[in-house]
């Protein structure tokens, strides 16, 4: 009886020390899901002209970056992008260009955060760059003064869709926003006329941003100092920038990072480049803060 019960003792130990051994070397558990929602217009698409010149989607967008680069911590992080190129502030809420269940961005957005609660890290927005539809990418002195008045509305129309994404996301979410480059600046090769069209251009560009920056702080949301990281205001310091010359920083920068000073058929493009989505990108991941 007695070497009954110690063979049984025996084997039981045997069973958990071999128990022990699989559980210890199976694969560790997969990484929990978790969402990156880009909204936006072209820039959240990465929007860039082809080789015939024509503004396509690609997969090189500042989202795209900034979800490599959160992607070593976030194993398990999935990006998902709704924007919409050529979405205005009143399009994101109401709809009309991009086709969405719901019938917009902003209701699509909304749905998706509800649906997912719980399991989204970051959310980033771009929206109000094409607010001001009159300035175009290469706008005359009576089209940027005509942009002064679409201002307030696009304001207006953010406060709500912030609002808006922040009830449906909840407020454990991080939530980026980001001011805005200026594709005007190119305007400086053309001369004396090109030159007062560009100051006075960045000079708008001041008044916008700093209203849309605004608007994110109120909300209580980061922004991105996209403006700042092209250096907007900074008509000094010479810049060399190849086939081109010697242009003011500003200047130099919108023509290395974007395609606006590229030749045709690629430009003019206002769109930025790989170079420029990486600095958005870098921009966004400097103020996200997300663990």
């Amino acid at each position: 009886m007695i070497i009954r019960v110690v063979r049984a003792v025996i084997a039981a130990a045997v069973a958990v020390t071999a128990g022990s051994a699989i559980t210890g070397c199976s694969a560790p558990p997969a990484p929990s899901t978790a969402y990156y929602l880009a909204l936006g217009d072209s820039l959240s698409r990465g929007v860039q002209p082809d080789a015939a010149g024509a503004s396509v989607e690609t997969d090189q967008g500042y989202p795209n970056r900034v979800y490599a680069g959160l992607l070593g911590a976030h194993p398990g992080l999935r990006l998902v992008q709704l924007g919409c190129p050529g979405e205005t502030t009143e399009t994101m809420m109401h709809g009309g260009i991009c086709s969405y269940q719901g019938g917009s961005q902003l209701a699509a957005a909304d749905a998706f955060l509800r649906a997912h609660r719980g399991h989204v890290l970051l959310v980033t927005i771009d929206i109000g760059a094409n607010d001001p539809e009159s300035c175009g990418s290469q706008p005359s002195l009576k089209q940027l003064t005509s942009c002064i008045g679409d201002i307030p509305d696009a304001a207006a129309n953010l406060s709500a869709i912030l609002a808006s994404v922040r009830a449906a996301a909840g407020s454990g979410v991080r939530i980026v926003g980001m001011s805005y480059y200026l594709p005007a600046l190119a305007e400086w090769r053309n001369g004396e006329l090109g030159q007062v069209i560009a100051r006075l251009g960045a000079q708008l560009a001041v008044v916008y941003n700093d209203l849309l920056d605004r608007t994110y702080t109120k909300a209580g949301d980061a922004v991105a100092d996209v403006f700042g990281a092209f250096d907007t205001t900074n008509f000094g310091n010479p810049t060399p920038v190849q086939g081109i010359g010697t242009l003011p920083r500003n200047v130099a920068l919108i023509c290395t990072w974007t395609w606006e000073c590229a030749p045709s058929p690629r430009g003019p493009n206002q769109h930025a480049n790989s170079a420029g989505y990486q600095v958005i990108a870098n921009a966004i991941l400097k103020v996200a803060a997300v663990r």
